[in-house]
């Protein structure tokens, strides 16, 4: 649902949704530096406005864009605050720059966390979405070894794991 021109801005810049992302969503304006365009695409996420976030990525982005998808994650979360932890060039003078941010959400009650360190670049003079890599992200590495199906339960009741806790 887009946010009244009053309301404040879902991004968290402290203004007035039509000072801030309203004019960028609606394209009677364009984002100017990179973070301007994040705090934008956050912006349409909270407005579930799907159209502004295929325009305003990249092609590279754009062949991958899973419409439904989207939507589905838009409209089933509550967009409840967003964080912009630092910014790597991206000014008006640039034509790439980094943006890692916390976007804060809730989905069924349950609140979510998404870190992400988001590549941005002006393809002609416009800022588009390239490419988002979650922040702070560890892989979780295995230590024991992999239970095969046919290897005793390590719940330790006697069964075959396919019989007991592989099911």
């Amino acid at each position: 649902m887009t946010p009244s021109a009053a309301s404040p801005c879902p991004c968290g810049s402290g203004k007035a949704f039509a000072e801030c992302c309203g004019p960028i969503l609606d394209g009677t304006a364009s984002a100017k530096t990179a973070e301007q365009l994040m705090r934008a695409r956050y912006a349409a996420y909270a407005a579930d406005d799907i159209d502004f976030l295929f325009r305003s990525s990249g092609p590279e982005v754009r062949d991958e864009f899973d419409r439904e998808s989207t939507r589905r994650w838009a409209e089933g979360s509550e967009w409840t605050g967003m964080e912009v932890l630092g910014v790597e060039r991206g000014g008006e003078d640039d034509d790439e720059g980094v943006v890692e941010f916390v976007a804060h959400y809730t989905v069924q009650g349950k609140a979510f966390n998404h870190q992400e360190r988001s590549l941005f670049r002006r393809i002609d003079g416009e800022w588009r979405f390239i490419d988002g890599k979650l922040a702070n992200s560890t892989p979780i590495r295995r230590e024991a070894p992999k239970v095969g199906r046919n290897d005793p339960c390590p719940c330790g009741s006697g069964k075959k794991y396919k019989k007991c806790c592989g099911r």
